[in-house]
């Protein structure tokens, strides 16, 4: 089993750029799609840092040989047509998603396979708006990508079975492993983790303990390799309020965000990339 030929990626943040390593790594060709030239050019610019970073670890043999396989545009219609996968790793934003898709699915081959990376919205509901509904998936990569040894494959009610098995052999060759859940709020990973990081906040707020001791409890008494209030600033304090909102709506109150993520939401302390969350990373 090989890689796919090449791959499509949609959105070159840290998600979408992730994805375009691990592909342009593996072999395949990469054309990452941005909404303008100086995102397009930030987007090359993260990839070939973690590429570069992969190489000095020893875990790439040639960092500039991979980067030759990326390319970017800003349109989707630029995107080639003869792609085996295409993949959508715009905001957590069920509307614009869908516009992505539906766009993506205008210029891929009819045997092309389409996914979203969402980590909680829902794939049948993004699926109802395609035209080949049984040729698209969940692919849900975790941060960062190079790292993470794990895909959440998603399938909803018309994913086709043969689409799903092609998918998780590309992770496998991919050097990750793969795990498939149905289509379900948060599927199985963002809702473990999202309720373990909504209760760790709530203990900040409430005076329990301090993040750091929260964390490094986690992480020695649970052998968890990262504490859940230093993977919730990893992954952004903004990115986790939406899927708890989003959670809160499908599956109850339970899932109702802290007052104080809200509170540090509206001050922009977003986590790593606004420099303070829980911690500081100026």
């Amino acid at each position: 089993m090989s890689a796919p030929e090449s791959v499509v990626v949609v959105g070159g943040g840290i998600m979408g750029a992730g994805i375009a390593h691990v592909f342009a790594a593996a072999g395949s060709a990469v054309v990452v799609v941005e909404a303008d030239e100086a995102r397009a050019a930030a987007a090359l610019g993260r990839i070939e840092r973690t590429l570069a970073k992969a190489e000095e670890k020893g875990k790439l043999a040639s960092a500039s040989q991979a980067l030759q396989r990326v390319g970017v545009v800003t349109d989707v219609a630029a995107a080639p047509a003869d792609a085996p996968l295409y993949v959508e790793a715009v905001p957590e934003d069920a509307a614009l998603k869908a516009r992505v898709l539906a766009a993506l699915e205008a210029v891929a081959g009819d045997d092309a396979v389409l996914a979203t990376n969402t980590s909680a919205l829902s794939v049948g509901a993004l699926a109802a708006g395609l035209s080949r509904p049984q040729r698209f998936c969940g692919m849900h990569f975790f941060n960062p990508v190079p790292a993470s040894a794990l895909v959440e494959l998603v399938h909803h009610e018309g994913t086709d079975g043969d689409v799903l098995q092609q998918v998780r052999d590309w992770v496998g060759v991919l050097g990750k492993e793969a795990i498939v859940v149905a289509d379900a709020p948060g599927f199985a990973t963002s809702r473990l983790g999202v309720a373990v990081g909504l209760e760790a906040i709530r203990m900040v707020q409430g005076g329990v303990a301090s993040a750091e001791d929260i964390d490094t409890g986690m992480r020695l008494g649970y052998r968890w390799p990262m504490g859940p209030l230093r993977l919730t600033d990893l992954v952004g304090l903004d990115v986790r309020l939406g899927i708890a909102e989003h959670l809160a709506a499908t599956l109850g109150p339970r899932f109702e965000p802290p007052a104080l993520l809200r509170e540090m939401v509206e001050r922009g302390d977003l986590g790593q990339k606004s420099g303070r969350g829980f911690y500081d990373w100026t």
